[in-house]
């Protein structure tokens, strides 16, 4: 870790704000949209560094032009040891043989030998663009800065050591070269503790995180405000995300590069969502936006809180569930937003809060946890009543008839899945599925139940369906979208889909992308209003 204080202003792009940092890794990377000041905010930390006595070469995205090769020929012409290395390294990448030779006025000249047909030609006249930037990125990399033109400039100024800046490293480069070359990176550091490197770039294969620690190194900029970054991490977050890390692949890191990415549990939900994202009414506002599966609930969570801690404004739509455990229900709890959302509520709700606390609750901070458990209690309540003899007698009277007999059958089918629960699980009260069928009930069925409870019980259902509105707005407050009929089968029209858990999943998927795919706008707008009235504010 390197420390050194750094303040940015630009105020046509941030206003009044000012990105500060003081903790930098080795190998730091500058992330974010177009126009969101990348190169800007480089430019002003390389002169910071350079203040603060580093030796400071920027490496622009021009670095390939007719003066950056001049210069890159002057520092192998002048090291046969970075010369015979970039030739190695380039010899066993393309499987050509690449060796630079001398002009008759003195300048080096690549030339590619193609062994397999006995072959010569010159580099310059001949080859692909990726092969003149990894030569252009091996030699900025491999030099020190008395090497360089530019470094002889600053020597005298590099007592504290030498600070490189890539913009954009990826033109032009397969995306195995761009690997390559991070990995070179990670070698240049690894044989000197005086060397930092700042890549700025939209690359997912430069997003290299091994170690909690890298993340440290990220800094994600944004349209209209100041950058953000993490200084430290918790003994908590660090723990966190070294189980993290090894899930997340080259696809998540799409984040890293927008605002506007959503996030969801699985690939059906990835694909049903990337699909409406056409229907919503202002297509232009998903410029940008993708959506992304990230394997589970509890990734959810990992995903929330990463982009919590960098402060890129992630989208989550979830399940139901999601409501009553795992890692994503902890990081909404404790995120920022919902605690002032919660805070602002306060006031504004206190006939509400006491329709639903005792006085000695109420005397104490109200937060989302509580009423989260306090809705948990509720339909623990009800799932009990329900469950009792007197009330499937009491079912079977009022609901017996002919005519009624349609209300019998909705509210047996959504027994049976509880039975089915309690049947698999010892404690099926504390599953969070168990949860979401008994809210699932009480919104299909409500009133049915409402007119057989008991008296205090009757009351709970007002206040469970009044709870969980409450609880899906708070949740907002993070961007956190959570289904309220439960999960993405709920919303298919081909099948009547009304409780958790589903089952043949596949199947019900695949014909409701066709149906997508096949029908018109209109018809995909009526079906899906719902779903895409949710994209339209994931996407706001």
């Amino acid at each position: 870790m390197i420390e050194l204080e750094t303040r940015v202003k630009i105020p046509f792009l941030w206003g009044k704000a000012v990105f500060k940092k003081s903790n930098w890794s080795q190998i730091n990377l500058i992330v974010g949209p177009n126009g969101s000041g990348k190169t800007l905010l480089a430019q002003s930390l390389a002169a910071q560094f350079k203040s603060a006595g580093y030796s400071v070469r920027f490496i622009n995205s021009e670095r390939s032009g007719e003066s950056g090769r001049k210069n890159q020929m002057e520092i192998l012409r002048g090291s046969e040891k970075i010369r015979t290395k970039i030739e190695r390294v380039l010899s066993s990448m393309f499987g050509k043989s690449i060796k630079f030779i001398e002009d008759i006025d003195g300048t080096l000249i690549p030339i590619v030998e193609n062994k397999a047909w006995h072959v010569e030609y010159m580099l310059e006249q001949v080859e692909c663009h990726g092969l003149r930037e990894i030569i252009s990125l091996l030699v900025s990399l491999y030099s020190k800065a008395s090497d360089s033109a530019d470094g002889r400039e600053n020597q005298g100024e590099g007592d504290a050591g030498e600070c490189v800046f890539f913009d954009e490293p990826e033109l032009h480069l397969h995306p195995q070269f761009q690997s390559f070359f991070m990995n070179e990176i990670r070698r240049e550091v690894r044989n000197s503790s005086r060397r930092i490197f700042f890549l700025i770039s939209h690359s997912p294969f430069f997003i290299d995180l091994r170690t909690p620690e890298d993340l440290t190194g990220v800094v994600a900029c944004h349209i209209n405000k100041i950058p953000t970054s993490i200084e430290e991490l918790s003994d908590e977050d660090d723990s966190l995300f070294r189980r993290f890390l090894p899930r997340f692949n080259t696809y998540h890191k799409q984040f890293f590069f927008s605002d506007n990415q959503i996030f969801v549990e699985g690939y059906t939900d990835q694909q049903i969502f990337t699909n409406l994202l056409a229907f919503i009414e202002d297509s232009y506002k998903a410029a940008g936006t993708g959506i992304i599966d990230v394997g589970g609930k509890d990734e959810l969570g990992l995903f929330c809180k990463i982009c919590s801690l960098l402060g890129t404004n992630s989208r989550i739509i979830t399940d139901l569930d999601s409501l009553f455990s795992g890692k994503l229900r902890d990081v909404v709890c404790k995120d920022a937003r919902t605690i002032s959302w919660m805070e602002k509520q306060r006031e504004r709700q206190t006939a509400f809060y006491e329709d639903i606390f005792t006085e000695k609750e109420m005397q104490q901070e109200i937060t989302l946890e509580k009423l989260i458990y306090k809705l948990e209690r509720l339909l623990s309540e009800v799932g009990q009543e329900i469950r009792k003899d007197d009330f499937q007698r009491a079912m079977a009277e009022k609901f017996g008839t002919k005519q009624s007999r349609a209300v019998l059958d909705d509210f047996a089918h959504f027994t049976s899945k509880l039975d089915a629960l309690q049947e698999k699980h010892d404690n099926a009260d504390a599953v969070d599925t168990y949860k979401t069928v008994l809210l699932q009930g009480v919104n299909n069925l409500g009133s049915v139940m409402e007119s057989l409870l008991p008296g205090k019980c009757a009351r709970h259902i007002t206040k469970i369906r009044n709870l969980a509105m409450f609880v899906l707005a708070a949740m907002e407050a993070s961007r956190v979208y959570i289904l309220p009929r439960g999960c993405i089968e709920h919303y298919y029209t081909r099948n009547d889909i009304r409780y958790m858990p589903v089952s043949g999943k596949d199947r019900l998927f695949r014909t409701e992308l066709e149906f997508i795919q096949d029908s018109s706008k209109r018809t995909v707008r009526k079906n899906f209003a719902e779903l895409i009235d949710l994209l339209e504010k994931a996407c706001a």
